[in-house]
């Protein structure tokens, strides 16, 4: 029953999503003052004109998806990011590092390594504090943060499962855990290029500003870490992740909606993580490292908006050829077509659905009939340039707005907070994302996928 849903929602379905992109997109920009102040009200609307409407049209149907996307996708969502964001906040690094163009890509290529076995928001989280202080001196500030959202909280999630969610959800439906190496090219591709174009326009401003003199002259502090015993929790909360892919404890329901009992165990963990990180750390290292909750309040509330109201989005992707975008979906053959459909989709709605979309499809165009674990199998035996496609696709895109992947949005909010001033929504991609990774996206496609 539920799963006929997204054959019979109609175009009109998605608005209420077009209308919470259009305002996290133009309220910042014409309206600031009033989208600080009542961002919550403007989700919380668009929240009821997807949830009222739909549950008087579907009734049931339409409460057990707006439910199961709730328990199943936002609740353990938000607790994986407040614990990567509460114990990364409670590890504060001391000492001077001066933001010169090669302390900066140090940093990046750092973040980027990171990224891949801590998860994009880990590796973000723990570094976006130390390189906005690094560089609290340079006045040109705001293309550092996007070249860091790029690499650290995007592409640099692209070798493992843990690196980024649709590849975690490739693992647990039999994807190899090391398969994701594959990518290894690919990422190397992007990561090289970004990383020249961020050091020559780094240097660039660098010079321009002046300030090298100044910056050679100050008085070295060396550098230190304080709160150290968080990388514990950090390393609990990684493995409570893999835990929740390799254990199977069978499955609860909760008000109808089928979780398995480990994922409900993993945000346990992952709770308790970050309850400990607190009761651990002393309050002034939170306050030396400028901690706030602010950032994750704001993802928090503008999710549930954007979960929400994306629902009918994905169940009329998940239709296939059955739903509205029927046309679209027929579209897709060679392979450097799922990787831009992929990444498109994955720019603006959740990257992870949108890859089990595309992954499906796969499998049902190769192997119909033949069961999930097996097809994977023999997609990557027979097809897995297919899959590649899908997975780079999923994860690189993710870098184009500020929503395809959550740091993006908390690494611009913290940026924010500490006075470096952030590029709006249209803003971000017309500056960065279009000139600088669309381009890159295109070479991909003919060096990779032609």
């Amino acid at each position: 029953m539920h799963a006929d849903l997204g054959e019979i929602l109609p175009l009109w379905s998605t608005l209420p999503f077009v209308g919470m992109l259009l305002s996290i997109a133009l309220f910042p920009l014409f309206a600031p003052k009033f989208w600080h102040n009542h961002f919550g009200k403007t989700s919380a609307f668009w929240t009821l004109m997807a949830v009222v409407p739909f549950t008087i049209l579907y009734k049931g149907q339409a409460v057990y998806e707006f439910l199961h996307i709730v328990l199943a996708d936002y609740v353990p969502f938000v607790i994986l990011l407040s614990a990567l964001y509460t114990v990364s906040g409670n590890i504060l690094f001391r000492g001077t590092l001066v933001g010169t163009p090669v302390v900066n890509t140090g940093i990046l290529i750092i973040g980027t390594v990171l990224a891949s076995w801590m998860g994009t928001t880990g590796a973000a989280m723990l570094l976006i504090r130390p390189f906005l202080r690094a560089n609290s001196h340079r006045k040109n500030r705001t293309f550092m943060v996007v070249f860091f959202i790029f690499l650290v909280a995007n592409v640099g999630g692209s070798l493992t499962p843990l690196g980024d969610p649709p590849l975690f959800l490739g693992f647990l439906r039999g994807v190899p855990f090391f398969w994701t190496f594959e990518l290894l090219p690919q990422m190397i591709f992007v990561v090289f290029i970004l990383l020249v174009m961020y050091f020559i326009i780094d240097s660039y401003f660098y010079r321009k500003e002046g300030i090298r003199a100044a910056s050679e002259n100050v008085d070295k502090e060396p550098l230190r870490i304080d709160g150290l015993h968080n990388l514990l929790f950090l390393a609990g909360i990684v493995g409570a992740v893999l835990m929740s892919g390799v254990l199977h404890w069978g499955e609860i329901t909760i008000l109808g909606v089928h979780r398995a009992t480990v994922d409900v165990a993993r945000d346990a963990m992952l709770i308790f993580m970050a309850v400990l990180s607190l009761l651990t750390t002393r309050k002034e290292i939170r306050e030396d490292n400028e901690f706030t909750w602010y950032p994750m309040q704001e993802v928090a509330i503008l999710f549930i908006g954007i979960f929400l109201t994306m629902m009918p989005c994905l169940k009329i992707l998940q239709a296939g050829e059955k739903g509205e975008l029927a046309l679209l979906i027929r579209a897709v053959s060679e392979p450097f077509h799922y990787f831009w459909m992929t990444g498109l989709l994955s720019s603006f709605l959740d990257n992870a659905p949108t890859y089990l979309t595309f992954l499906s499809s796969l499998l049902g165009k190769f192997y119909p009939g033949v069961e999930a674990r097996e097809a994977v199998v023999l997609l990557i035996e027979e097809h897995g340039i297919y899959l590649k496609a899908i997975s780079a696709g999923a994860v690189f895109f993710g870098a184009n707005t500020y929503i395809g992947n959550a740091p993006n949005f908390m690494v611009r909010s913290i940026a924010e907070e500490t006075g470096t001033p952030m590029p709006s929504f249209f803003g971000f991609m017309i500056k960065y994302s279009i000139p600088v990774l669309i381009p890159v996206f295109a070479l991909i496609t003919f060096v990779f996928y032609w």
